[in-house]
């Protein structure tokens, strides 16, 4: 993890190497198309049925745009309304300190067991690695990331994170690793989606009956009412929000809805940008404890870690408005090639190429940004309508200014563009830079395109298909016409 917040994966490559990598794994790809067409497919069918699907993105980024302008205030009333309703309140800075709160509370049960439900918050700080350390273990119940807790991988996708994963891989992790961890998978389990979903409704079921205490994390949270909304496709979440007698929540500050009455929008954005559904199969509701129904201590961990310093940033703080849904991995043709391993964090696809650069620093996710072909596909595909192409531009320009500022001498992209800044300053000099264009464009050119530059300058027209300058410029011929009596 990157220093101090655990968002960026400790020793992972930067987003060109891995992304070389990526590309060349066929297989990796293949999986990739495959399930981001089908999701994407899904999702244009379900928002289509609805008439009024432009002004439900519309509410929803009005909402969030709203609540972040006074995030103070609504988190204020939400621990109010928790504490009232019999839950406790825990603020947490950054990722050691919300592992260190988490831990205390489970010592505190005599528990070294927990059951977990899908979190992208509690993979970003990196709670189930402090766990173990602590002498904790536990146990991932959604099905994608137990497979991917059981392989020993790092998720992949912000909805399946074992998207990079087939069936065949996925019964011989079975095979190998459940044992390990509790019951075995049947010695002669075959790669059937029924067969590898009932091995693990098996391993699982053993886990539900027997743990104390429960690790979630929130999809929303209403500040009036201090209701945590967790929505769901499987129902493992439901059983660990249910069964065990302590129920800890750790939540991004982001997360907070004004009312409850703002999940009427929410909760018919989420499943149909997420999964294609109309809605989610599981939405489950609590606030705070009700004597002898449910857990009968919660407790809800407020985490920050870096989301304040982001929200200084007026351009950068649309990126908290996200509701996690991954519409925008599945439209872009960047992460439909390289994966999600490729971004080193938790955090993949556009929305990880805007978000991570805030949450730990431009400087520690410097090429994140230019992880995109700026293609829009994602601003579109956004239910609350996060223009993520302008956030990267803006980033973009960060990466640069801090890398000037970090190095004693210029870089050669500096050097250019200063270059560039002077030409286009002097008239007289973009005229001499418009003559040499066009003569060269006689000997690099082709059929009105430029086919292949010489030395460094090849790496963009191999990549490229760029017109070629014209033999002469529009200043030119206005000065040579005007001179001829063309007025």
């Amino acid at each position: 993890m990157s220093t101090g917040d655990n968002v960026v994966w400790l020793g992972a490559p930067t987003f060109p190497v891995a992304a070389r990598s990526a590309l060349a794994d066929t297989r990796l790809r293949t999986n990739l198309r495959r399930a981001t067409t089908t999701i994407r497919d899904r999702r244009l069918a379900v928002t289509a049925e609805l008439d009024d699907w432009e002004r439900l993105r519309e509410a929803g980024e009005a909402i969030k745009r709203t609540t972040l302008r006074h995030l103070d205030h609504h988190l204020t009333r939400l621990e109010e309304a928790v504490t009232r309703a019999g839950g406790h309140v825990h603020w947490a800075a950054d990722a050691a300190e919300a592992n260190r709160i988490v831990t205390d509370l489970v010592r505190a049960t005599g528990e070294t067991e927990v059951l977990k439900i899908k979190s992208m918050a509690t993979q970003e700080i990196g709670l189930n690695e402090a766990l173990d350390a602590a002498g904790i273990r536990a146990y991932e119940t959604d099905l994608a990331e137990l497979i991917v807790q059981l392989g020993d991988d790092r998720p992949s996708h912000i909805l399946v994170p074992a998207i990079h994963r087939g069936r065949a891989e996925i019964r011989e992790i079975f095979r190998r690793e459940m044992g390990k961890w509790g019951r075995a998978a049947p010695a002669d389990l075959a790669d059937d989606p029924r067969d590898l979903a009932e091995a693990a409704r098996l391993h699982l079921r053993e886990k539900f009956l027997r743990a104390r205490v429960a690790v979630s994390g929130a999809n929303f949270a209403t500040a009036d009412t201090g209701t945590v909304c967790v929505v769901e496709s499987e129902g493992n979440g439901r059983m660990c929000l249910t069964l065990p007698d302590t129920l800890i929540t750790v939540m991004g500050i982001e997360k907070v809805l004004p009312s409850f009455a703002d999940l009427e929008v929410f909760l018919q954005l989420l499943p149909r940008s997420s999964t294609g559904e109309r809605m989610n199969p599981y939405t489950s509701m609590w606030t705070g404890v009700t004597p002898g129904d449910g857990p009968q201590t919660f407790h809800l961990v407020l985490l920050d870690n870096g989301r304040t310093a982001t929200l200084k940033d007026t351009v950068g703080r649309q990126a908290l408005a996200c509701i996690r849904c991954s519409a925008c991995l599945n439209v872009c043709p960047v992460y439909e090639r390289t994966g999600g391993h490729a971004y080193g964090s938790v955090y993949a696809g556009p929305i990880g190429a805007v978000l991570t650069p805030q949450l730990v620093g431009v400087e520690h996710a410097d090429t994140l940004p230019f992880a995109s072909t700026l293609c829009g596909a994602c601003y579109d595909a956004c239910p609350v309508r996060i223009d993520i192409p302008e956030i990267l531009v803006h980033l973009r320009a960060k990466a640069v200014e801090a890398k000037a500022a970090s190095g004693l001498v210029p870089t050669a992209e500096s050097l250019a563009m200063g270059a560039a800044a002077a030409v286009l300053r002097s008239p007289a000099g973009l005229g001499l830079l418009q003559r040499a264009a066009g003569w060269a464009a006689r000997f690099y050119g082709s059929g009105g395109r430029i086919r292949r530059l010489p030395g460094p300058l090849s790496r963009w027209s191999a990549t490229r298909d760029t017109p070629a300058p014209p033999a002469e410029s529009f200043r030119s011929w206005w000065r040579r016409t005007r001179e001829g009596g063309a007025e």
